[in-house]
């Protein structure tokens, strides 16, 4: 099957063009059909593919010097849309020269300018940002929204959850993926009424393609146990910070312990193909990619201080999106459901 090509920003996040160019290179060594548009300084692009002979037969260089800055506003970044590699990127999707956008640049300004560009899709409100994360199961959970929208009404839970499971189906293959909303408590009369109105919504829906198993508590996100968790951006933003800070607290005092004595670092030598184990599962870089659900088009997010390898998995996951049309599966689901049903229990909006 032939892949649409991805554009990457190559600009964007806090190591720039050698990282991101370093990146898609190791993806397209990978998949050698991986095709990309490469937005950017085209002089530095260039610098950066003389170390990477595989992607010159792969790959069309778009000029561009400007660049959105890490703390840069989302208001000020749409001001410069259609000079900014960033924007660049995403209006290449818009225009059909890509079939998918990646960037490690500012959140705050990809969200708005993807919004802007693509639109939502018929029936989504809003999008939401979604990322895989590691578990103790055979599969990754996937997590929405982690900060595209800071507060989200019932309505909006319930669409994420739509899209959630969508996304979950390519993740996992179960036809009807295990979904739950993230609260202070798994009991039916906890949380918030935003939180009981969705539930309560999800619970009285009919030919949903998910399973809705009510709530779970931070400390059960990664047990394995549960494929979609939903949440409001400024919750789940906060739930992954701590996620990924803990991860870190974890692997540097492995790190201290093995150091403390001899006999510690004997102990590291024998117990190494654990602790190695260990440090792949928790490194993000090997998660790295949340993607945009809910526009008209695939746009991931890459870390902003991702290594290549974390670049390349950010790259693979458009490449599976695209593959797997997961913009296409979202619109069938709600297709299926139908707007009168979905309208009659205020599930769904008429996207813009």
């Amino acid at each position: 099957m032939s892949l649409p090509r991805i554009a990457v920003d190559a600009m964007g996040g806090d190591e720039g063009v050698r990282v991101m160019i370093s990146g898609a290179a190791l993806a397209r060594r990978r998949h050698e059909q991986f095709k990309f548009l490469l937005v950017g300084d085209q002089a530095r692009i260039e610098r950066a593919l003389e170390s990477h002979p595989n992607m010159r037969e792969a790959s069309e260089i778009l000029h561009c010097e400007d660049v959105v800055g890490g703390d840069e506003r989302p208001t000020q970044a749409l001001r410069r849309a259609k000079t900014t590699s960033m924007g660049l990127a995403i209006n290449a999707v818009k225009r059909g020269d890509a079939g998918a956008a990646v960037s490690a640049g500012n959140t705050g300004a990809l969200m708005a300018m993807s919004k802007l560009a693509l639109r939502t899709m018929p029936g989504i409100d809003r999008p939401a940002l979604a990322a895989l994360m590691p578990t103790l199961g055979e599969n990754d959970v996937i997590m929405l929204d982690l900060g595209a929208n800071t507060e989200c009404d019932a309505r909006n839970l319930v669409q994420f959850s739509i899209m959630g499971a969508a996304y979950a189906r390519i993740v996992t293959g179960r036809e009807a993926p295990r979904v739950r909303l993230l609260n202070i408590g798994t009991e039916e009369i906890k949380g918030t009424d935003r939180l009981q109105d969705a539930a309560q919504m999800l619970r009285a829906a009919h030919g949903l393609s998910l399973s809705f198993e009510g709530f779970v508590e931070a400390d059960k996100i990664n047990r394995g146990d549960v494929d979609v968790v939903v949440t409001d951006g400024f919750s789940g933003n906060i739930a992954l910070k701590a996620i990924e800070g803990s991860a870190r607290f974890v692997t540097d005092l492995l790190k201290d312990a093995f150091r403390s004595s001899l006999r510690s670092k004997i102990g590291f030598l024998i117990s190494r193909p654990a602790t190695e184990l260990l440090r792949h599962h928790l490194d993000p870089n090997n998660h790295n990619g949340a993607v945009f659900l809910g526009l008209n088009g695939v746009v991931v997010k890459s870390h902003g201080s991702a290594t290549a390898g974390g670049v390349a998995n950010a790259v693979a996951v458009a490449a599976r999106l695209l593959e797997e049309s997961l913009t296409e599966r979202i619109t069938a689901d709600l297709a299926e459901l139908g707007e009168e049903r979905l309208r009659e229990n205020g599930m769904v909006g008429a996207g813009k």
